[in-house]
């Protein structure tokens, strides 16, 4: 590890970095797991990576977290989904808060269970006076309809031509840039529905790695082979 972060140039680290996460239900049934093992293993690799990014100077991650898609999984996933949500964003915003990170959400929040919904933006608030890295959790959402609310909105404003500096501000991450680099771990090579707008011109690194398995040393690969580019 100490190899590659010399290897890293600190002038250069993307300020925008965005993940799909992917990879958790498979590596759980690689190992004989229930689902669920993996969505929790997938935790650990998040605090893993909002840690090293944070400490690398990133100013921004955002993290694919649950799509307007994944609805469409068995209940029974989408109820353990909830209540770990819940539970990682209640038990982790003290980590957060020490690192100085700020949380924000991207995504049709107000959809989500209420118990879920509580829970994050009470930690939206606890953190909002932050100064550090903003970790953006797109959280029920699409990219097709984050760019249909952002029209929607514009029109509902009364806005006549909208113009892309116009268009940008109206989008779930807003104010944020467009992310310099993507990572999707477990080899897929598809966007997803994911931030179809903000990466037009965005590096993408996909690695075969499952998301449970990648972590800062997987990060750090990440950011260097973004630095050959």
């Amino acid at each position: 590890m100490d190899a590659l972060l010399k290897k890293l140039d600190r002038s250069r680290i993307p300020a925008h970095v965005a993940v799909i996460m992917d990879g958790n239900r498979r590596w759980a049934r690689s190992k004989g797991l229930p689902v669920p093992v993996g969505h929790a293993k997938g935790v650990e690799s998040v605090r893993a990576v909002v840690k090293t990014a944070s400490d690398l100077g990133v100013r921004a991650l955002t993290l694919y977290t649950f799509s307007t898609e994944n609805w469409n999984r068995s209940g029974l996933e989408v109820s353990a989904l909830m209540l770990l949500l819940k539970k990682a964003i209640t038990e982790y915003g003290g980590e957060l808060a020490r690192n100085n990170v700020r949380l924000k959400v991207s995504g049709r929040l107000e959809e989500m269970p209420a118990s879920a919904r509580k829970a994050v933006n009470s930690t939206v608030e606890k953190l909002k006076d932050n100064t550090g890295m903003v970790l953006n959790i797109a959280l029920n959402y699409g990219g097709r309809q984050e760019i249909l609310d952002a029209v929607n909105s514009l029109i509902a404003q009364g806005v006549k031509k909208i113009d892309e500096a116009a268009f940008a501000r109206a989008l779930y991450t807003a104010p944020l840039p467009d992310p310099e680099l993507l990572i999707r771990t477990s080899g897929e090579t598809r966007l997803s529905n994911f931030l179809l707008w903000q990466t037009a011109y965005s590096e993408f690194y996909i690695t075969d790695t499952f998301w449970p398995d990648f972590r800062e040393k997987q990060f750090v690969e990440a950011l260097l082979a973004y630095q050959t580019r």
